[in-house]
């Protein structure tokens, strides 16, 4: 049996990535981007480490089959969501119409731009703020609510539930809007009692 030389290796490993790319959640496009980025290394550079981006490509395509294949994920987590919010924004925020709020005037959080995702086949649109160097992402997920996820702490504020947890540098919130769909609100930027603060708010109707 003929053994695939680096060439070959590469070449199987970037087809791989490119296969899986457009069905991939945002998480795993990122390391796929990770990946295509040192499999294009010069060769000599690239030499050692090209076996760990032929591995990484044959997990890639691995993981990538049990998120959207049936029988695998089952639709998206809030977890997911809330690994959009460490993407970069692709867009301008959103315009005064949009269903996402203004915290500027009254928390001095300022959105700075946007993107929108598409998680297990559902749209996901992110809006990002910051303050003082801080910054916060909020999204909206289409669809009917997701799963609360098990274990979490939960708060309430104003007759609505908040799921929250804390881990690996960042807090995340989550809650449902009144129309049914789910909102995931995650940062390292301010404490939970802020975030409820912030999710739950509302601004004043405007006076006759």
């Amino acid at each position: 049996m003929e053994v695939p030389g680096d060439s070959d290796r590469e070449r199987f490993a970037l087809a791989a990535l490119e296969s899986i790319e457009l069905v991939a959640p945002p998480r795993l496009r990122a390391r796929i981007e990770a990946e295509r980025e040192r499999a294009r290394r010069p060769a000599r550079r690239r030499r050692v480490a090209l076996s760990g981006a032929f591995a990484g490509a044959a997990a890639a395509l691995v993981l990538a089959l049990l998120l959207v294949l049936p029988g695998g994920a089952g639709g998206p987590t809030v977890v997911e969501a809330a690994e959009i919010g460490r993407l970069p924004a692709t867009a301008p925020p959103p315009g005064a119409a949009s269903p996402f709020p203004d915290w500027a005037k009254a928390f001095g959080w300022r959105a700075t731009g946007r993107r929108v995702d598409e998680l297990d086949g559902r749209r996901v649109v992110t809006v990002f703020y910051e303050k003082e160097g801080r910054e916060l992402a909020y999204s909206i997920v289409d669809g009917k609510s997701i799963p609360w996820p098990a274990d979490w702490k939960q708060a309430e504020v104003a007759g609505t539930r908040f799921d929250h947890k804390a881990g690996d540098g960042r807090l995340v919130v989550t809650w449902r809007r009144t129309d049914g769909r789910s909102c995931v609100l995650s940062g390292s930027g301010a404490e939970l009692e802020k975030l409820l603060e912030l999710a739950s708010w509302k601004p004043a109707a405007p006076s006759e």
